[in-house]
């Protein structure tokens, strides 16, 4: 939890202190939510209430970078953090079917 707060508070904060992987922002977006995903996933297993819970976060806080004086919301970030979230709670839905199913 706290390790999530210093990441919005990252990207949220002075350009100075966003994490960057050297790759494209849109994949650093999909694979931090789809990443936060299954983590959430694993932790709750079920993965939709994840999902309904998680995009609207996803879109809040892209739509919040209006309130920083150096960046500027973007609607295709927030498509990918809400596609991110989506794909990552279908694969871990079917995982979570294909596994009861093959207990039975």
């Amino acid at each position: 939890m706290l390790f999530g707060a210093g990441l919005t508070y990252a990207a949220l904060g002075p350009a100075d202190f966003q994490v960057r992987l050297g790759l494209h922002w849109l994949v650093e977006h999909f694979l931090g939510f789809f990443g936060l995903t299954l983590l959430a996933c694993v932790a709750y297993p079920r993965p939709m209430r994840v999902a309904a819970v998680l995009l609207p976060i996803a879109v809040g806080l892209e739509a919040a970078q209006v309130l920083t004086p150096d960046r500027k919301p973007d609607l295709a970030t927030a498509l990918v953090a809400a596609a991110a979230v989506a794909s990552a709670a279908l694969l871990a839905d079917a995982f979570l079917c294909w596994r009861r199913r093959g207990a039975t």
